[in-house]
């Protein structure tokens, strides 16, 4: 099992910047991927970004230029840097861990809102 704690969600103005941490626990070991999805009201849960065990990333093209993920291997902790954001970015952010074998695990959501 691995355990999932975001946090960094907030109300923010249009331009400005937030960062969502995403700390991981349990059996860490069995972790491949860390990312994150979000999902506005009325609308389905839908990918941002991830970082793999290389450091290798993907972005949503919504969000590249904008938003970069890092990943602290001793904390086993996921972080996104969300810059220049706007009202369209509102929405409860996931954090998402895909372990080696498959198994996905979901954080309990962090809610950042974008007011124009």
């Amino acid at each position: 099992q691995v355990r999932l704690v975001e946090s960094g969600g907030a109300l923010v103005q249009a331009g400005g910047s937030l960062r969502l941490s995403c700390a991981a626990s349990g059996s860490t070991f069995r972790i491949n991927t860390m990312g994150w999805f979000r999902q506005a009201p009325g609308n389905e849960r839908e990918f941002v970004a991830l970082i793999r065990t290389g450091d290798s990333t993907t972005f949503a093209d919504t969000v590249k230029g904008r938003f970069t993920i890092s990943r602290d291997k001793d904390k086993n902790t996921v972080y996104l840097q969300m810059n220049s954001l706007k009202p369209e970015d509102t929405a409860v952010y996931y954090c998402n861990v895909v372990t080696h074998s498959g198994s996905v695990y979901w954080g309990q959501g962090t809610q950042v809102t974008v007011s124009s």
